[in-house]
């Protein structure tokens, strides 16, 4: 164990510009080879989905829809194959902004935290501050740039099977929505964000993990709660005749209209052309359905309403962590104690 005490202006290698960033690099170059993996592997999957799949897939469908009644053959391999490998990309796109969460509290801060690798580096030239601004600046840099060019080739994937490929998501789908837009580069951000909060406030790898983790999951579902409401909706009225209110895309609220105008809940009894419904809807003096629901074009006010939200809060999170670091730390000297990492 060796005891380490700063004292006064920094000297030596980290002390020199861009040394942090190199430091952050060298000593996380695993999680550094990993992302640059994900992001290579990933990209070459959407592009294998927007060539070779999406042109197999579309052509199944042509010919599926031109069968008719009659017998004909058609590739319905290509249906599957599209069909499960754009699922499972979509989903791995929504599980990027966990994973950042739990390394950035596990790895990038925690890890650090309990070792006392962190302390050692305070000790001899850089401040904590600065410790922490180079933490979060390099991988947001890269997180950002490979996130992006993810969401990206997924939103060209699913451009170029959107009215070609019956069984592709509508874009209001909630992975789908998230995957074809900025807002999952938000959620990334407040991961690494909300896994140094934690990192910093614990001190311990496995529960910042946790807690990283948890955060970005409550941020996800606050958004899903919050995210019909961001933006004005449009209300259409439908006829009674059809099963249900008709809506645009992204649902907000539906129930039935009363000759006053007045809204009521719907009973879910289905059409009107049904003796039975026709009664129920008279005894409620029911005249017409109504929704109140996002079309396609309010696709990027929700995304950008969303996105600045989950940044906002990642800003709080990195306010928060330089605050609490600063607490913790004290002024200029620091007493750094290492300990070797369990083998």
């Amino acid at each position: 164990m060796t005891a380490l005490a700063s004292t006064g202006t920094p000297t030596g290698p980290a002390g020199r510009p861009f040394a942090m960033t190199r430091m952050t690099l060298l000593l996380h170059r695993p999680a550094l080879y990993t992302w640059v993996g994900v992001s290579v592997v990933g990209a070459a999957l959407m592009l294998w989905l927007y060539g070779p799949l999406t042109d197999a897939a579309a052509t199944a469908w042509r010919e599926y829809f031109a069968c008719g009644k009659s017998t004909c053959s058609y590739d319905q391999n290509a249906i599957l194959t599209y069909k499960t490998v754009s699922q499972y990309a979509t989903y791995a796109m929504n599980l990027v902004p966990f994973l950042v969460a739990a390394w950035a509290g596990a790895s990038l801060i925690g890890r650090e935290l309990e070792n006392g690798t962190a302390q050692l580096v305070w000790a001899q030239s850089v401040s904590p501050a600065r410790w922490l601004a180079a933490k979060l600046a390099v991988p947001a840099a890269l997180v950002t740039a490979g996130t992006s060019v993810l969401v990206l080739l997924h939103r060209m994937v699913w451009f170029k099977g959107r009215g070609k490929i019956d069984s592709a998501k509508p874009w209001a789908e909630e992975f789908t929505f998230h995957a074809n837009g900025t807002t999952t580069i938000a959620f990334a951000l407040a991961g690494l964000a909300f896994g140094a909060l934690a990192g910093i406030a614990l001190r311990r790898s496995l529960a910042a993990l946790v807690v990283a983790v948890l955060c970005t999951a409550g941020i996800r579902f606050a958004v899903s709660l919050a995210l019909p409401h961001l933006w004005p909706s449009v209300t259409t009225v439908t006829s009674l005749t059809h099963n249900s209110p008709k809506d645009l895309g992204l649902m907000v609220d539906g129930g039935l209209l009363t000759s006053s105008g007045a809204r009521i809940a719907d009973p879910l009894c289905g059409t009107s052309h049904y003796a039975m419904c026709r009664a129920a809807y008279k005894k409620l003096d029911a005249v017409s359905y109504y929704s109140d629901s996002h079309p396609f074009s309010h696709f990027w006010p929700l995304q950008l309403t969303a996105t600045a939200l989950v940044l906002a809060l990642a800003g709080l999170a990195v306010l928060v962590s330089f605050r609490l670091l600063k607490r913790r730390t004290g002024a200029s000297t620091v007493t750094a104690t290492y300990k070797e990492p369990a083998a």
